[in-house]
């Protein structure tokens, strides 16, 4: 089949494990174990998807995930991808992880507090946490873990947590994991943050802020500096994810405390993931020395999650040696953003408040935005829609992102196709 017929197949039948031309709302069941209203409304939004032949998510690459990457024997151009600095395959990255993996095996075969800690784990923490600029750093399986792991064994019931509207899920479950009341304070608005900490940081009170770097829906910037002076004035603590900015913000790519001229020291926590601008997984927390101490033996994810693999730990270390050794991949990034930001803009689209990588074409209704991702797949362009609950009602958007590894043409193809999906609609 052609390229197209092969994707055509695929938003008609997705998934393997079904015959094809199965209906998935058929899986909920009076009284089963499916029959919840979540489960009924994403079986019957699959299946509306299908129906259009525009369902495009998880489809399966038979080629590295990079701007050209391979699906069913063809060709698309990716630009959804997280990797910002353009990193995935990178040689060195690459004959470091190969390198590990020969060394010590394609596991620890434990967790860190018993069997599982390798000599690389320690060394790639200590190198991370300079890159940061914090005092120390512990490894997890995931970004995910790591903002669990920092807030459920920090603040419990009798705390408080106050966090950004557009805060990452990681952060909220991690407020439920911990049992204290959480708040949501309005995105990016220092103002109303004070407000709400002057109501409830008082008698003693425990109160932890948490916000994203950058936020991975909208690509906007935390506005760090006043967040520490409004946090220092009631004495709360702060929690900054880093998955989105580490690698990609400050002239250093060492993140948000950069960018902002900030100590990393006046940030309590800061989290990430290693598997965005870092071609590699895991997750980390940075801090006070006395922190990751505290983390490594009090917070389950890290006690009851197996190592982070060699292979992967090593290309964290080695991508730390790589972002300071070679800073013509932030600057490429920063071009790539720059030439996407006006593409984007000369076509009138909505972009949001986007002032990194991450440029959200906002389209509004989730339909339109499946039709959107749909169409440029038809130009070989794979794209990710965005829809709710993701994002608010009437807020779905394709995410498109520049990376440091996107040519002058694949620029250009996508905004020959995005003019013409502009043109269908009109």
């Amino acid at each position: 089949m052609s390229r197209s017929d092969e994707i055509r197949a695929f938003a008609a039948d997705p998934y393997r494990s079904y015959p094809a031309g199965a209906r998935y709302t058929d899986d909920v069941q009076p009284g089963g174990l499916l029959d919840i209203e979540p489960a009924r409304q994403w079986m019957s939004r699959i299946d509306q998807c299908r129906d259009a032949n525009l369902y495009s998510f998880g489809m399966p690459l038979d080629t590295a995930a990079r701007p050209r990457a391979g699906f069913a024997g063809g060709e698309l151009l990716l630009f959804s991808t997280y990797s910002y600095l353009g990193l995935n395959g990178h040689p060195r990255i690459v004959a470091a992880a190969t390198e590990a993996a020969h060394r010590w095996g394609t596991t620890t075969g434990g967790v860190r507090l018993m069997t599982g800690t390798l000599e690389l784990h320690l060394d790639t923490e200590q190198e991370l946490a300079a890159h940061i600029g914090a005092a120390s750093a512990a490894l997890y399986s995931s970004g995910y873990d790591a903002n669990i792991a920092a807030i459920s064994a920090l603040i419990g019931r009798h705390d408080i947590a106050i966090i950004d509207a557009k805060a990452h899920r990681s952060i909220l479950d991690g407020c439920r994991l911990s049992g204290a009341k959480t708040i949501r304070f309005r995105h990016n608005d220092t103002g109303h943050l004070d407000e709400l900490l002057a109501k409830h940081a008082v008698g003693g009170t425990r109160v932890l802020v948490a916000v994203d770097g950058v936020y991975s829906m909208d690509g906007d910037i935390a506005p760090l500096a006043e967040l520490i002076t409004v946090k220092d004035r009631h004495g709360a603590f702060l929690l900054l994810d880093e998955s989105h900015a580490i690698g990609v913000l400050g002239p250093d790519g060492a993140g948000t405390c950069s960018h902002a001229a900030v100590d990393p020291a006046t940030v309590d926590i800061i989290t990430g993931s290693l598997g965005k601008a870092f071609p590699s997984g895991g997750g980390f927390v940075a801090g006070s020395r006395g922190l990751i101490n505290y983390l490594q033996h009090g917070s389950a994810p890290y006690m009851f999650s197996s190592a982070t693999t060699p292979a992967s730990t090593a290309a964290i270390r080695e991508t730390v040696r790589v972002i300071r050794e070679e800073p013509e991949h932030l600057e490429n990034m920063w071009k790539n953003t720059a030439r996407l930001r006006g593409i984007i803009d000369d076509l009138d689209l909505d972009s949001g408040g986007s002032r990194t990588p991450i440029v959200p074409v906002i389209l509004g209704e989730t339909l339109r935005s499946y039709a959107w991702a749909r169409h440029l797949l038809d130009d070989g362009i794979y794209t990710s829609a965005v829809p709710a609950p993701a994002v608010p009602e009437g807020q779905s958007r394709l995410r498109l992102c520049a990376t440091a590894a996107h040519l002058p043409d694949d620029l250009s193809r996508l905004e020959t196709a995005l003019r013409r999906v502009v043109a269908l609609e009109s």
